[in-house]
């Protein structure tokens, strides 16, 4: 008897890890399905892996200058050299080991900014749809604020009074960015908070901060992943933007940006220098928009509805 009761409690983890391995097999099957999606994957996941392992792909010091090895062409083109495969810049720096570490600061820079602006325009977006009324309109007025004024513009006053630098950056696009998720969480709190498990909640005595953080955000869950991909994106190019004007990432510490104000001077007479991390630049954004695309197939249930 007891041998009876014990197996189905004993079952119940072992049902759940079956059900998410499930989900997690229809997620990977439901990948290669879509070739964009796929290729998303498949960018990112490259750029990641130089990111991580920068020092052991990097064939040079990234910072190591040599002038008499200075803009040196590619290795296929004639006056290259194999030690460095895709040329060197003016300053005989290495252009192949400053592309892989340029890859951290962008993903750095785009996740970490993202994550800052998700969790202020989420957190707002929740309590201004949630409760409404004059903390609404408030939360609301400050988002008009802020998209009255282009977000390049406002990122380039802000850094030229507190200076430019990695933290800072970091921390001026999060804040700058948020209201994009304000404005989606706080429509999709509107509908989902007359929904009937809501009342429910409601009725039985929950608290405010019970039914926002337990019922209604992961409700809104999958908008935000989708939103957060796709701002990812944006955020490495505005990133690269501001590095060019030499607002963002400041030398020694290697960008793309950074690169590509380094070669400006030379795409007449050496081109390498700006365009391959310009390549770098559109093929990560690309993966991310590919991904994000994907994502929002899958996630959002409009979507799937207009797939049917």
């Amino acid at each position: 008897m007891s041998a009876s009761l014990e197996t189905p409690a004993a079952s119940v983890p072992m049902q759940q890890t079956n059900r998410r391995a499930g989900k997690l097999r229809r997620g990977i099957r439901s990948l290669l399905k879509s070739k964009t999606g796929t290729l998303g994957m498949l960018i990112i996941v490259i750029f990641t892996f130089m990111a991580l392992f920068a020092g052991q792909l990097a064939p040079q010091d990234p910072a190591k200058q040599n002038v008499a090895l200075r803009l040196k062409p590619p290795m296929w083109l004639e006056g290259g050299k194999a030690d460095f495969p895709l040329g060197t810049d003016n300053l005989g720096r290495d252009i192949l080991s400053r592309i892989i570490y340029g890859s951290q600061v962008s993903l750095l820079v785009g996740i970490c900014s993202v994550i800052i602006a998700g969790l202020i325009g989420v957190l707002l977006g929740l309590v201004s749809g949630y409760f409404g009324g004059w903390i609404d309109m408030v939360i609301m007025r400050i988002v008009d604020a802020f998209l009255a004024i282009p977000n390049i513009l406002f990122t380039l006053v802000i850094l030229s009074v507190l200076g430019p630098g990695l933290v800072t950056l970091i921390l001026v696009l999060g804040i700058t960015n948020w209201t994009n998720y304000a404005r989606i969480v706080r429509g999709e709190v509107l509908s989902i908070k007359e929904r009937d498990f809501v009342r429910a909640a409601r009725s039985v005595g929950a608290r405010d901060a019970r039914i926002i953080f337990t019922h209604i955000l992961p409700n809104v869950a999958s908008s935000f992943i989708v939103i957060s991909t796709l701002s990812v994106a944006t955020t490495i190019i505005l990133e690269a933007s501001l590095s060019f004007l030499g607002l963002g990432i400041q030398p020694p510490t290697v960008s793309w940006g950074g690169m590509l104000s380094d070669g400006r001077d030379y795409v007449a007479t050496s081109w390498w220098i700006a365009t391959f991390p310009g390549l770098a630049i559109t093929l990560t954004v690309l993966g991310i928009i590919f991904l994000g695309d994907w994502l929002r197939d899958v996630l959002d249930p409009r979507m799937k509805q207009k797939a049917k």
